[in-house]
């Protein structure tokens, strides 16, 4: 698929899931942010980028950590996901925030002007991962540092035959190479091609916990990467992805819910000071 057709493809996919994603990821996505904030050590008065932010789990935590007299941006490629984090970076009276549209393969940023970038499970859906990384180092000041969290390989996340389900019903590339960045040491590998130093990845395991066929079913097809062609699917094809779906889960089911398995890789590198 053409890069751009791609991107287009993700803005409105990620648009369309904004009202679902907090409610189906919040709480499993939190060991990956956690261990984030770990490798990223966050300090007060910190210039910070939270690049592919969403709707802001990761964003506001590390606007807390960095305190007032710090400095947020956050960037999404959705504007619905971007919207969301200015009302409540306003609700909140958060003033040392700001959030702004934008593609993590191009940031409309000068060299060198963020201490600390944070990806949190943002950089499986860009379509040139070893330029959006250049992109990350071009930013970083000297002596900074740069954390991504992405899924791990794909046989480790349970969840994972939510693409090819949708791929069947609808010609959709959504995001092709979606386990690549987790697959052995791919993402610490291009991390150094970037430019960065001192490279660390720490992989874990978890469990995506759901309450039931309808809580799994919301979670894969409305709240993730496929919304957008979910989104075309009539009420007789959704029936029947949804039962393929929860048939490719069912070895997961505890009581009336399920506890599927998933993997997380972050890797974190540092700025040459010299640079």
């Amino acid at each position: 698929m053409d890069p751009r057709i791609q991107r287009r493809v993700q803005r409105y996919g990620w648009d369309r899931s904004t009202p679902h994603y907090e409610r189906s990821w919040d709480k499993q996505l939190q060991p990956a942010r956690d261990l984030l904030f770990e490798m990223a050590a966050l300090r007060p008065g910190e210039s910070v980028l939270d690049l592919a932010c969403g709707t802001g789990l990761v964003s506001f935590p590390a606007a807390e950590a960095i305190g007032p007299s710090g400095k947020l941006l956050g960037t999404d490629i959705s504007d619905a996901m971007i919207e969301v984090c200015r009302s409540r970076a306003a609700e909140r009276e958060v003033s040392h925030t700001g959030f702004e549209r934008m593609e993590a393969e191009e940031l409309r940023f000068e060299e060198e002007t963020f201490d600390v970038i944070l990806c949190g499970l943002g950089l499986m859906y860009v379509t040139d991962f070893l330029g959006s990384i250049r992109e990350m180092h071009r930013v970083t000041k000297p002596g900074g540092r740069a954390v991504s969290a992405v899924w791990g390989k794909r046989d480790r996340c349970g969840w994972a035959e939510i693409f090819s389900i949708v791929d069947r019903r609808v010609s959709t590339d959504v995001c092709p190479l979606f386990f690549q960045l987790g697959t052995g040491e791919t993402q610490q590998t291009w991390f150094t091609q970037a430019g960065f130093e001192n490279v660390r990845t720490e992989r874990i395991q978890t469990l995506l916990e759901y309450e039931s066929d309808e809580e799994a079913c919301a979670a894969a097809f409305a709240g993730g990467p496929v919304a957008m062609a979910y989104s075309r699917f009539d009420e007789t094809t959704r029936e029947a992805a949804h039962a393929e779906y929860l048939e490719s889960i069912e070895s997961f089911r505890n009581g009336n819910g399920y506890g599927i398995p998933g993997e997380f890789v972050v890797t974190a590198g540092e700025r040459n000071s010299r640079t």
